[in-house]
């Protein structure tokens, strides 16, 4: 067994760990809305409210949902908010396109629908602009329509349509991913685009929060030099890393499981490099976030490029297998951003609902959480709290030499939160835990399996879930747990 030992700093506080860290992505992409999260008001074989499934807006609300990303990704490059608002019979059909999987798109999911998903769950609306085959004027249009006040004819449609209360969205996308699907730009050409829709933007609501484009170090370098003596117009700077080099979705080899979780590590330093870049450009003149609004496991068997892309399913469907595995990449990721709160402003995860690392999963009337789901809930403590240093001081290492438990911890009101990671493919740990001894009481839940393939599926729904984990003290003030390999908890201490 593996004995390690973790020290918390309680008096070395990092930042605080903001809501917005723990979003999620719907697009208008396969089934992750259509078919996932939306059957349309007048479904009458699964139960809803107002067009979304019960049991996902019943397992949502316990995950929680902070945030949510809409109505894409590469969708949002041919969407028309227009086409959604007014009586659902009314909305035209459209040729929904993302990533070359088309979906006819009746509209039925549009911003006021979006907007009641957004408060049956509790979670901040974020919106994805149209600049691929769309215009400032458009875009100022749909910011009008949601936020203003003042009686003007896009407002008298709100109020008719049934929103006598503005929307008040503070998050907006200005296109996405501009260098690929989202009209393969120059960046210095995007950067003159940005730096026009923002200024008309911010002309109709001052208040917006605008997120830019951002892609890798040439890219961000350009874009931002380009945007240097308008640094007023950059609130945050998007990146959407995605993890790839795990082998297949199933059946992977030990090699596959500890390339996957060290690439799921990488993201911290994409996240420097990103701040890096930021810094330098500004010089301190603005405080720009890095927004995550993308990211997750993407699994050779659903996408047409990478690594093993070969031998995908066709037609690709972006639907994969979620294993404990790729659970594990969650709690890794959100240490980082634990770790980087100060630069992350916020983040996504791709998918919400049936695609790639979605926390939910439906097969016709049956919906099931993944395993996804549970790590990600049992984080939940975290949320709002203070991020805390944590640091290994004994233990195993992996193949890369990383420690093979590593934690994230938070402090609040409440106590101490701490979630650790056994990412050890076949060896259990014992983890000792310093620097908590003014907290009197603990207790802890755990996400394990008997295999780092273990999923759950429509006829064995249960199989990974949380479970309650004792925690002992070792007689000198300080708490231990046992955990099993490929396995996450979260101790809680008050």
């Amino acid at each position: 067994m593996n004995r390690a030992t973790l020290e918390v700093r309680p008096d070395e506080p990092i930042g605080t760990i903001s809501p917005r860290l723990y979003g999620w992505f719907a697009e208008h992409l396969g089934r992750s809305c259509y078919g996932g999260l939306w059957v349309g008001r007048d479904c009458q074989d699964i139960p809803h409210t107002g067009g979304f499934r019960n049991d996902i807006l019943e397992a949502l609300r316990a995950l929680p949902v902070p945030m949510i990303r809409w109505p894409g990704g590469c969708y949002a490059d041919h969407y028309h908010w227009q086409d959604g608002i007014g009586p659902s019979a009314e909305r035209p059909r459209r040729l929904g396109m993302s990533c070359d999987l088309q979906v006819e798109d009746d509209n039925g999911l549009g911003t006021h629908e979006f907007m009641h998903l957004c408060s049956m769950l509790g979670a901040e609306p974020y919106l994805a602009g149209n600049v691929g085959t769309g215009s400032p004027q458009e875009l100022c249009d749909w910011l009008e329509y949601c936020n203003r006040r003042q009686r003007t004819t896009l407002t008298e449609r709100r109020i008719s349509n049934g929103a006598s209360e503005p929307f008040d969205v503070r998050l907006w996308g200005v296109g996405n991913e501009t260098w690929g699907c989202g009209g393969n730009y120059d960046p210095v050409i995007y950067a003159h685009e940005y730096r026009r829709y923002a200024t008309m933007l911010r002309h109709v609501d001052r208040k917006a929060e605008l997120v830019m484009v951002g892609h890798d170090a040439d890219w961000n370098t350009r874009v931002l030099e380009t945007l240097a003596d308008h640094p007023y117009l950059v609130d945050h700077l998007a990146i959407h890393p995605y993890f790839f080099r795990g082998g297949a979705e199933l059946g992977f080899s030990v090699d596959d499981y500890y390339a996957l979780l060290a690439e799921a590590c990488e993201i911290e330093d994409y996240i420097s490099r990103t701040a890096a870049i930021i810094d330098s450009v500004f010089d301190g003149r603005r405080h720009i976030g890095i927004a995550v609004d993308e990211w997750g496991v993407w699994h050779p068997e659903v996408r047409d490029f990478g690594p093993g892309a070969s031998q995908g399913r066709r037609p690709v469907t972006y639907e994969q297998a979620s294993t404990m595995r790729d659970a594990l990449t969650s709690a890794l990721v959100l240490a980082a951003f634990h770790r980087q709160c100060n630069r992350v402003s916020l983040a996504n995860q791709a998918h919400i609902a049936n695609m790639l690392q979605a926390p939910v999963m439906t097969d016709g009337s049956r919906m099931w959480c993944t395993p996804n789901y549970h790590v990600m809930r049992l984080h939940t403590p975290h949320i709002g709290a203070t991020a805390l240093p944590i640091q290994p001081v004994s233990g195993d290492s992996l193949p890369d030499g990383r420690p093979a438990v590593s934690a994230t911890a938070s402090g609040s009101a409440k106590g101490m939160a701490i979630t650790v990671v056994n990412a050890h493919f076949d060896r259990p740990a014992q983890v000792l835990v310093n620097g908590v001894n003014d907290h009197r009481t603990a207790s802890a839940e755990i996400v394990a399996a008997e295999s780092a393939e273990a999923m759950n599926t429509v006829d064995d729904p249960n199989h990974v879930q949380a479970k309650m984990l004792e925690v002992h003290q070792d007689g000198m003030d300080r708490w231990y747990v046992e955990l099993p390999p490929h396995s996450v908890a979260t101790l809680v201490f008050a």
